[in-house]
């Protein structure tokens, strides 16, 4: 264990985790590009004249952001509806993130909530949990407001969410994630942040960014729990 993560974990009362990255690749067997063409159809099916980058966009997750912040909540709630089901699709090939569930085990077995907050749908993200029997380790999930796109991390409300749902003020809780949005939104809620570069081209962005540890396998967060 490293010194930074010591301290860090020494402070914290609960864990928060992003759940595509730190617990699976939810997209593993089910491809995120495949599954933005796929709501990029829903908009050409509702209607509206798709510009060329967001018809090439390959992040489903953009694609139901770009549509919310063009103000059609109808067109929105049609592509909120597609994602959802083709994420509950996904989680069935999703592959689990190395020492991922070993990080959630060991945090519950030192006394720790473990909560999953996530810009992915929080049915996707139950499903999963039950499919991996680790539903009954996890206190909370927190998924993706329902056709408000507004409210993803790195908006910090739904971290804060997490936090309240364990019991925990928000300092004393960490967030591991492997976006710069779990760092900003984690920065914004007040909560600390672990940086998990499971590419090595992150590390030095998410330093740059502020994680106040970066970890380059969960294996490093699991060990520190034990």
């Amino acid at each position: 264990m490293t010194a930074d993560l010591g301290r860090l974990l020494a402070g914290v009362g609960a864990v928060l985790l992003d759940f595509d990255g730190p617990v699976c690749s939810i997209f593993a067997g089910y491809p995120a590009p495949q599954v933005a063409a796929e709501l990029v159809d829903v908009l050409r099916r509702h209607g509206v004249d798709v510009p060329p980058d967001l018809a090439s966009e390959p992040d489903p997750l953009e694609v139901l952001r770009r549509t919310g912040s063009a103000g059609e909540h109808g067109i929105t709630r049609a592509v909120e509806d597609a994602l959802c089901a083709a994420e509950r699709r996904a989680v069935e090939t999703a592959e689990p993130a190395p020492y991922g569930r070993e990080v959630i085990v060991a945090a519950r077995h030192a006394g720790m909530p473990v909560a999953v907050v996530s810009n992915n749908s929080a049915g996707a993200v139950s499903a999963y949990l039950a499919a991996h029997r680790l539903a009954v380790y996890v206190s909370s999930v927190v998924g993706r407001a329902y056709a408000d796109p507004n409210r993803m991390k790195p908006n910090p409300e739904p971290i804060l969410q997490a936090a309240r749902a364990v019991g925990e003020p928000p300092s004393r809780c960490v967030l591991v994630g492997d976006s710069l949005s779990d760092i900003d939104g984690a920065r914004a809620a007040g909560v600390g942040v672990i940086g998990y570069a499971n590419r090595p081209a992150k590390v030095e962005t998410f330093r740059a960014a502020g994680a106040d540890v970066v970890i380059a396998s969960m294996s490093e967060l699991a060990c520190a729990l034990i």
